[in-house]
């Protein structure tokens, strides 16, 4: 892992208050930073290995939640193993492509030793071809579009690396339309909910981890082929609680450099609820949104719930 270690070292001399906050590029048809599209061929010719894992999700829709889930299932429940290794140096983030000298995702994954857990927001379509032809195993995790959305303005906040999101009126129009990072929510979701019926994908909603750790987990577990006895079960429903993770340096992020993710604006790990849309939404934003999902959803079986 010296490339990921590497990454950290280099974080915390670079200084990113005077870099301006980046553009977004069209790449298919889907919005993505400019970084991403001048690294493009790149990415899309990612190597993936048979035995490797990818966690992908919509952004903020428990993407660091799962990861943290899948590596306490790997490591038997036992945080001790990696108690002085964030998790951001654990599973290489392949969309990542940072200022120089830092390493770009795809650099730290390169380095790594197999079997490998990596990070991706990429749409369905927009995924390097070596996860299909490796047949690699992913889980996909969703969020209801409503929480999703206030989490991701959040985000933006205070994430130098990620445009402007102006005001929450602003980011909404934009969240809507599909003009955000990573394009349309409902077209994420739909796509990934599809390629389960061709692809050894696991599909987990944000709210049902939520309502039921324990059962999602072992679903997970069940997944990976690894049996968790009921007392490792209950340490890994413990130990990946939201609370426990948002003091935890190995999950919330505190260890990354302040002018990359400045938690002094929004913590990188907010809130962890569902519902806490409703103290952002207006009546017509949430009905925009409603009317919008209903029509690219159109047809598919996907729901999703808004409230426990």
């Amino acid at each position: 892992m010296t490339k990921a270690m590497g990454l950290e070292s280099e974080l915390e001399g670079l200084d990113l208050k005077s870099e301006r906050r980046p553009m977004l590029v069209e790449v298919e048809g889907v919005p993505l930073l400019r970084e991403m599209e001048e690294n493009w061929d790149q990415l899309k010719g990612f190597q993936a290995r048979p035995d490797d894992l990818l966690i992908c999700t919509y952004p903020k829709a428990g993407t660091t939640w799962m990861q943290e889930i899948v590596y306490m299932i790997q490591q038997g429940g036992d945080p001790q193993k990696y108690a002085q290794v964030p998790i951001y140096l654990r599973n290489p983030f392949i969309d990542l492509f940072p200022p120089e000298p830092v390493p770009s995702g795809l650099d730290v994954a390169a380095g790594m030793p197999s079997p490998r857990t990596i990070k991706s927001h990429l749409p369905i379509q927009l995924l390097p071809p070596s996860f299909w032809k490796q047949n690699c195993k992913i889980i996909y995790v969703a969020r209801n579009a409503k929480d999703n959305a206030v989490s991701y303005f959040h985000f933006h906040r205070m994430n130098k690396f990620l445009p402007e999101p102006g005001t929450w009126e602003e980011f909404i129009e934009k969240y809507i339309a599909g003009g955000v990072t990573y394009g349309s929510w409902a077209n994420h979701v739909r796509g990934w909910w599809e390629a389960k019926e061709r692809h050894p994908i696991l599909y987990i909603f944000y709210e049902d981890v939520k309502e039921d750790p324990a059962r999602e987990i072992q679903k997970v577990a069940q997944f990976l082929g690894i049996e968790l006895p009921e007392f490792v079960l209950n340490q890994i429903v413990q130990h990946t609680d939201f609370e426990n993770m948002k003091t935890n340096p190995m999950t919330n992020y505190t260890t990354f450099s302040s002018d990359f993710l400045d938690q002094s604006i929004s913590p990188f790990m907010r809130k962890g609820t569902v519902g806490n849309w409703k103290e952002h939404f207006t009546v017509a934003q949430s009905e925009q949104l409603d009317h919008v999902c209903a029509q690219l959803l159109k047809g598919s079986d996907l729901t999703f719930r808004t409230q426990l």
